[in-house]
């Protein structure tokens, strides 16, 4: 039997006291502080938006709830699950091989008693807490005060209401293992993102600079997830190709496997990116080019939506086609078009390693493989007609070639380098 997860609880990054990111998720992406423990040793500061919780800890000393990562930069390492029964689920890891890195602990308060344990994953420096907070009722865990600040009103222009999915950066040809851990550990199951992908080689996209594989996975067995809010694992995996592409510098920069990002999911991603870029939220700008790719203006348009504003704002969409189309007979479905729309921040930490997501979903399950597409081939498009205009060269951009023809899908977030590339090829062949 594998462990049962209740919830996600939070997120945790380990950063160096006074780097500024607490201050960042408040006034940038408007998070509101509610809960922090302090000692001479360590600062953890809580964090929340929505159902969105995010734990910052500095320094790499005495922390509860976590082991510290020793880490040498910056670093989200932890992804914390609630539980019904954390000595329990303990035990069966253990029997299962996978190592704790702490044994079940009880930590009590006035607001109550909470009971956790923390698992090392088989990704990098990742680890997952486990806690049972069924007997507490304070602020957020025992040994935190609550700070009284107080939370976005009933409605946020920068409104954000859960963690949709979570993205690894993972090694070259850990993939497969990685799926089994997660299976075997906790009872994860393969997601299929995409129509055209591969069951046993996930999604591969091939191209100059570009060779990365997509992989996801969830918790629960059959259709309906067991997890509150819907969201998945997603792997991303560099493949053996020439360039350099995000996953790549994420190992490189990071100093090995890692979470590279984590989407926020909101109901209205045009509203939340406005505000969030007035309050000073640095995100990453495709090619304008795509927004003009043949096909793209009447995809955007068919989904109801105005690609000069997508445009203006710098929002991806991605659409999807379900259902066989063959009529109303029975075991046919009508061809339905669902959508995503989604855009990405610049890497948070001085390195080019983690960033936040926000996507907006109308039915689409995916996670905006085909933006990888569209955008590979507005910024040839581009190097077309700066050709033709008899440039050797296009313009020197903040922004080299591989960033902005992939970075913006979330995914490869370039190589900072200004050369042509080649024609991209997709399973799905668009």
């Amino acid at each position: 039997m594998t462990a049962f997860l209740s919830r996600l609880s939070h997120i945790t990054f380990h950063v160096p006291t006074g780097m500024g990111l607490v201050s960042d998720l408040v006034d940038k992406f408007r998070f509101h502080l509610f809960a922090e423990r302090v000692t001479s040793r360590a600062r953890q500061l809580a964090l929340r938006k929505g159902a969105a919780v995010f734990l910052v800890n500095e320094s790499d000393g005495e922390f509860l709830y976590d082991v510290s990562p020793l880490h040498p930069v910056s670093t989200a390492s932890n992804v914390c699950f609630e539980v019904q029964d954390v000595p329990s689920v303990s035990q069966r890891l253990q029997e299962r091989g996978c190592p704790l890195a702490i044994p079940p602990t009880n930590v009590t308060d006035s607001g109550g008693s909470v009971t956790y344990c923390v698992v090392r994953s088989v990704v990098g420096n990742i680890s997952h807490t486990l806690l049972d907070c069924s007997r507490y009722r304070g602020a957020f865990l025992p040994g935190f005060r609550a700070t009284g600040d107080v939370p976005e009103g009933p409605w946020d222009p920068a409104e954000a209401t859960h963690f949709d999915h979570i993205t690894y950066a993972c090694s070259r040809g850990s993939t497969r293992a990685v799926l089994d851990w997660y299976q075997h550990c906790f009872g994860f199951q393969r997601f299929i993102m995409n129509r055209q992908e591969d069951l046993a080689e996930g999604y591969r996209i091939h191209g100059h600079g570009v060779g990365l594989r997509l992989t996801a996975m969830r918790y629960g067995k059959g259709s309906e997830p067991r997890l509150v809010d819907d969201w998945k694992f997603v792997l991303a995996e560099s493949l053996p190709e020439p360039g350099k592409n995000q996953v790549d510098t994420f190992l490189e920069q990071h100093g090995g496997a890692g979470i590279q990002h984590v989407g926020l999911y909101t109901t209205d991603i045009v509203s939340t990116a406005q505000a969030l870029a007035q309050a000073g939220m640095q995100f990453v700008e495709p090619p304008k080019a795509y927004y003009s790719e043949p096909g793209k203006a009447e995809e955007i348009r068919a989904a109801g939506q105005d690609p000069c504003l997508l445009s203006q704002h710098g929002i991806l969409l991605d659409a999807e086609l379900v259902g066989d189309g063959e009529g109303d007979g029975r075991g046919s479905r009508p061809r339905q078009r669902r959508y995503l729309m989604q855009i990405f921040t610049k890497p948070i930490f001085p390195e080019e390693t983690f960033f936040l997501e926000l996507i907006e979903r109308r039915g689409a399950t995916g996670f905006g493989e085909g933006n990888i597409r569209a955008l590979w081939k507005s910024v040839q498009r581009q190097q077309g007609q700066f050709q033709e205009a008899g440039c050797k060269e296009p313009p020197k951009t903040a922004q080299g070639t591989g960033e902005l023809c992939a970075a913006a899908s979330g995914w490869i977030w370039g190589a900072r380098d200004h050369q042509s590339p080649l024609p991209l090829r997709c399973q799905d062949h668009y």
